[in-house]
């Protein structure tokens, strides 16, 4: 018997979609294929590959696409990232911001923001939705300063992107995660390491399996009952760094 179509084809595209991405994150050989091609492709620093309007953005560029789908949605006037780096993702977050056009702004926290990174940052047109904080993202001081971005703000969200050790996510969220609005995100990049190869990384990166990101996750969602993780949004996505990393606040 034929499948009865729905009568709408743009309702129709999303039935079928979503069937499609059910299927794709249950296939355990595609998966363990897309961790494959990621190691892989790491050992050549595939993710310092791309820009977001000329400056680095060290993301896998499906990660882009997703969050800019979340971002378009929910169109959040308040974005709070920790990690700044080059600062490629806080200049996308801004950006996302001024396409849709509600006043929005970006609050952005890192311990060391390095004066090249800072002079490109401040010169580009999107740093006028940007406020940046220079120290630990856990820093009382500093806590207090972005819950002052907190006043009037209808929809917020948290990308939490600093030192990927589990002791400091776990921090992290805990601190932030509350800033998170109801049907707004906690993306938490980075989860990918608890499925590298032991010893991966570095002894200079105090993270590892059984340390990291997607640990301190699971850590917070024991107690955390109002956040589930979003398995659609990391399915969809398959070459991510933010395997299951989508924490979606539900009240």
């Amino acid at each position: 018997m034929e499948k009865k179509l729905d009568k709408d084809p743009v309702k129709q595209f999303f039935k079928e979609r979503k069937i499609d991405i059910d299927r794709m994150g249950k296939d355990k050989e595609l998966k363990d294929l897309t961790l494959k091609w990621m190691i892989k492709a790491d050992h050549y620093k595939y993710t310092y590959n791309f820009t977001w309007m000329g400056i680095p953005i060290i993301k896998f560029p499906a990660d882009m696409i997703v969050q800019q789908e979340i971002m378009w949605k929910l169109k959040p006037d308040l974005i709070i990232e920790t990690g700044i780096a080059h600062g490629g993702s806080i200049l996308f977050s801004a950006s996302m911001m001024e396409m849709n056009g509600n006043g929005g702004e970006v609050v952005a926290i890192d311990i060391d923001i390095r004066e090249h990174n800072k002079k490109l940052i401040t010169n580009h047109p999107m740093y006028k939705n940007i406020t940046m904080y220079e120290g630990s993202s856990t820093d009382p001081k500093i806590v207090n300063n972005v819950k002052k971005h907190l006043k009037g703000k209808k929809c917020v969200m948290v990308i939490l992107d600093s030192l990927h050790s589990h002791k400091h996510v776990l921090e992290e969220l805990e601190i932030y995660a509350p800033f998170v609005t109801p049907e707004s995100y906690c993306i938490l990049p980075d989860t990918f390491i608890e499925f590298f190869p032991k010893g991966y990384y570095s002894d200079d990166r105090p993270w590892d399996v059984g340390n990291n990101p997607y640990t301190a996750m699971r850590a917070f969602l024991k107690d955390n009952k109002n956040f589930k993780i979003d398995k659609d949004l990391s399915n969809k996505s398959m070459i991510t760094e933010t395997f299951d990393g989508y924490l979606k606040r539900n009240i």
